[in-house]
């Protein structure tokens, strides 16, 4: 018997670093029982925090999956939560979730507002057209307020919030919430330590206009979407029933027209049970998010499949970790059809079929083995050989590709060694297995040093790989000091003739290629190749080997060796020898034709510019100021924020290495700061010779 849908919720908790999400995650795995005592951020006893670095530090570094139930209405729904990072360097976490999920929970701190990685995945949120509901934690704190968090959402987000509970008192008087939905007060025991136990009650004397007013504006924010709500409205107010209105903000939610905001304070387990009610009552189900796209990979067509499990088997892989008892788990999140435990899938980009010994339903990092999973479930596979991030999971006889995550580039790396030398092998086997999990962890090895170079998105990045190498590959490492992942570009327009021979015994090897090598053209990224050869002075069959030669090539620019990111090539005539050429006689000919070019094309470094948030006491403003343009910043704004200054500048990364110790002995420990990569930017010619001679690479190119 098919399973209803309706009755499935998948959701995440997104929010900014220490707004209070796993707390919120803590409370609702007690609430729905999968818990039986509350695991605290603070003591280190976090369910979903499972892993030894999560637990020591506080914060979130892999998103969580957990599955429960939660009863609403007397029937019992099915939630799968994702507990996602807050932290910029676990940006992908996040990114990976969101594209699976069908709806989230915005989580924002009730004096901190709208912060820095709340707009990140805010905006992560739009790109995969995720509704969200929102919710004000921490209303118990020194500084709360409800309504300028509201304003905020509306304001720096450009989202259309709309309370659909208001708190009763504030700070250390938050004794509950107004429903506005209900019409009635719900005031949570102080006694009762879980928070489980809260009553309904009239509305407060004092509140009695405040709530009209709210709720007014509740109405008459969802009447806009529907007309027979709009007519009540304008009639008579009090003839609107619940189930109406609930139904109007359901709709509304998916279609991502409101965010419905509430409040509460999960520490002190206020307001979490309510939260779990909106998450039943307006977001998605699996069949209420439209059918999944993809292409067919042998025809390049456009297919899409609906949102049952009658449909051809689609699934797509968004994480994978290794579990030191069952090996490599892959995460899934089945979009149609059934799989069974044993049964075959094929992996559209590998072109391969692989089978799944064993799926598990998740309960954080414990496994429940499960016989099948089906459309619209999110589950944990075992018995993979070849899986990566964003792969998609399909039925053989009914091929699809559904769009894969893209990554950003890893900024900063440090290279690495065993301590020992019998621990080179533990120490590859470790690395690449990490590589595995995380799209935005890189390692090569230095061609010129022979060291092996690890890759990351952050400071903290890295130092939680180094820390997971020592603690699960059981690998002591000493590592270098870090170094900026600079890239390269050409400023300059160049037209370049390259011939290739090379004679030996028998046959030779002969390419002769003309090219303009130039910047590529705006919204383009990657190579622009553009064959404008007529005539056939170059047969068809060899331009691909053209295309891959300067693909390759560009993994080393002319400067120093760093990666050139984006270059348009056009190739425009050239000659071949019936015998002599070949393929790889057309590869060789176009990495030296980059080279060659590239050269004499201005080449330039390009470095990573971050952007940074510093909240300080107005008195340290100056000296904040002062450091960053010393670090070659630009400052872009001020702001007033909760009583505190708030800077944001642009920042090259190359100069931020320790900027948290020094921001903490400029301000007596008082400002805090966050940093997410911005954009590439052209270096100075000055600071370029430098980073050039660093790389014993050409500086008179520069």
């Amino acid at each position: 018997m098919a399973k209803d849908l309706k009755y499935t919720r998948n959701i995440g908790i997104m929010a900014h670093i220490d707004a209070g999400k796993t707390t919120t995650s803590e409370r609702i795995l007690f609430y729905t029982g999968i818990t039986h005592k509350l695991g605290e951020v603070h003591d280190g006893a976090a369910t979903m925090d499972w892993m030894e670095q999560e637990q020591e530090r506080g914060i979130t570094i892999t998103s969580a999956a957990v599955s429960t139930q939660w009863k609403y209405n007397n029937e019992e729904y099915k939630i799968n939560l994702i507990d996602t990072p807050g932290h910029v360097d676990f940006t992908v976490e996040v990114e990976r979730s969101l594209r699976i999920l069908d709806g989230a929970v915005a989580l924002f701190c009730a004096v901190g507002g709208v912060e820095p990685q709340s707009e990140t995945v805010w905006r992560q949120a739009n790109k995969y057209h995720v509704p969200r509901i929102g919710f004000v934690n921490k209303m118990d704190r020194s500084g709360a307020n409800f309504y300028d968090v509201v304003r905020q959402v509306r304001e720096v987000l450009g989202a259309n919030p709309v309370p659909i509970t208001i708190p009763i008192g504030a700070e250390e008087t938050f004794r509950g919430v107004v429903d506005l939905i209900e019409n009635k007060a719900i005031i949570w025991y102080d006694d009762d330590v879980m928070g489980a136990r809260y009553e309904l009650q009239d509305i407060p004397a004092d509140m009695v206009e405040e709530v009209e007013e709210w709720r007014g504006k509740l109405i008459e924010a969802v009447a806009e979407y529907d007309d027979e709500l709009m007519e009540k409205f304008f009639e008579d107010p009090a003839s609107i029933e619940m189930e109406q209105l609930i139904n109007v903000i359901r709709q509304a939610t998916i279609e991502m027209k409101i965010v419905p905001m509430m409040c509460g304070s999960a520490f002190k387990n206020k307001g979490i049970q309510r939260l779990l009610d909106s998450v039943i009552r307006f977001l998605p189900a699996p069949n209420d998010i439209p059918e999944v796209k993809g292409t067919n990979p042998d025809t390049g067509e456009e297919v899409s499949r609906p949102n049952n499990e009658d449909a051809p088997f689609t699934a797509l892989a968004f994480k994978i970790a290794t579990d030191p008892f069952v090996g490599r788990l892959a995460f899934i999140r089945v979009y149609s059809g059934k799989l069974d435990a044993g049964s075959y899938v094929y992996n559209s980009r590998s072109d391969k079929k692989e089978r799944i010994s064993r799926l598990y339903q998740m309960k954080s990092n414990k496994q429940m083995p499960i016989e099948s999973i089906s459309a619209g479930d999110i589950c944990a596979g075992v018995g993979f050989k070849d899986i990566r991030t964003g792969d998609t999971l399909c039925d053989e006889k009914n091929p699809i590709a559904l769009e894969s995550m893209e990554f950003p580039d890893p900024v900063i790396g440090i290279s690495v060694e065993p301590k020992s030398q019998k621990d080179i092998d533990k120490l590859s086997n470790g690395l690449a297995k990490l590589a595995e999990e995380d799209p935005t962890f890189k390692v090569h090895t230095d061609e010129e040093s022979g060291q092996t170079v690890i890759s990351g998105m952050g400071e903290l990045h890295l130092e939680i790989i180094i820390d997971r190498l020592r603690r699960e590959f059981k690998v002591e490492c000493n590592q270098g000091r870090p170094q900026v992942n600079y890239k390269e570009a050409i400023s300059g327009n160049v037209e370049h003739r390259e011939v290739f021979k090379k004679q030996t015994g028998g046959r030779g090897k002969f390419a002769d290629i003309v090219v303009r090598v130039c910047p590529i053209d705006e919204g383009k990224t990657g190579l622009q190749f553009v064959d404008l050869v007529k005539g056939g002075n170059i047969p068809k069959e060899y331009v691909p080997s053209v295309e891959k030669g300067f693909k390759n090539a560009m993994q080393n620019g002319v400067l120093a060796g760093f990666a050139v990111e984006n270059l348009k090539v056009e190739l425009l005539d050239g000659s071949f020898h019936p015998v002599d050429s070949d393929s790889l006689s057309f590869e060789i000919c176009a990495r030296q034709a980059f080279k060659a070019a590239s050269a004499k094309a201005r080449p330039v470094l390009l470095e990573p510019i971050m952007r940074v948030e510093v909240v300080t006491p107005e008195e340290y403003m100056g000296d904040i100021i002062g450091d960053f343009n010393k670090r070659r910043g630009q400052v872009e704004g001020m702001e007033s924020k909760a009583g505190a200054r708030v800077v944001k500048a642009r920042v090259p990364l190359a100069e931020m290495f320790g900027y948290v110790t020094a921001l903490r002995t400029i301000s007596s420990g008082r400002a805090t700061s966050s940093m997410e990569f911005s954009h590439y930017e052209e270096v100075s010619k000055s600071i370029a010779i430098e980073v050039v001679k660093e790389a014993k690479g050409k500086v008179e190119l520069l």
